[in-house]
């Protein structure tokens, strides 16, 4: 019987990242260590709108990127200013865990975020207080799965890595392990 197969990223947790955290932060039980739960993927997609094959187009990218389905997300309420009306489909989102979670931060990290434009690394401040993570990225493009001749109309996401951290220090401090490419912190608030 051949062997399980197991993610760069998650073996890398287990014989490096986890040791290094237990002695960075003290702690002999492991189980007390910061983890990662889940990343959730998510695409707002206003000019679904007007065109409803943005969000077509948007679903279709985002099962390539993550390799799985995206589910619609509706819109709670209505806005008349915006032309939109309550339980309109205007967005997708996919939420990852175990081995998919790790080849989607793998290819994040080593990947993408190396292939965006004046990338000077992200904002170490993006945590919310309970040791997750969220950043944005204004083009699809990044990742190298996705055809530019098939998907032409440039499309942001938002992606949230969710942790077991009891801090954002904490955190910082797994995904920094990781080999997340945070900026150095100089004090003064720049854009991401």
């Amino acid at each position: 019987m051949s062997k399980k197969y197991v993610p760069r990223l998650q073996e890398r947790y287990e014989k490096e990242i986890l040791p290094a955290m237990a002695k960075a932060f003290g702690r002999d039980n492991r189980h007390s260590l910061p983890k990662l739960e889940k990343i959730v993927i998510n695409m707002g997609v206003g000019s679904a709108i007007q065109e409803k094959k943005h969000l077509e187009v948007a679903v279709e990218a985002m099962a390539d990127i993550t390799g799985q389905k995206p589910i619609i997300t509706n819109s709670r309420k209505a806005i008349a200013g915006f032309k939109l009306r309550e339980n309109m489909p205007i967005g997708c989102k996919v939420t990852l865990r175990k081995q998919r979670m790790y080849e989607f931060l793998d290819r994040l990290i080593s990947i993408a975020l190396p292939r965006v434009r004046d990338f000077r690394g992200l904002n170490p401040d993006g945590f919310d207080g309970r040791g997750n993570y969220s950043l944005g990225l204004a083009e699809q493009l990044v990742f190298p799965e996705l055809n530019p001749d098939k998907y032409t109309r440039p499309q942001g996401m938002n992606i949230t890595i969710v942790t077991t951290a009891r801090s954002n220090d904490e955190a910082r401090e797994m995904l920094r392990l990781f080999g997340m490419p945070f900026r150095a912190a100089s004090g003064t608030a720049g854009a991401a």
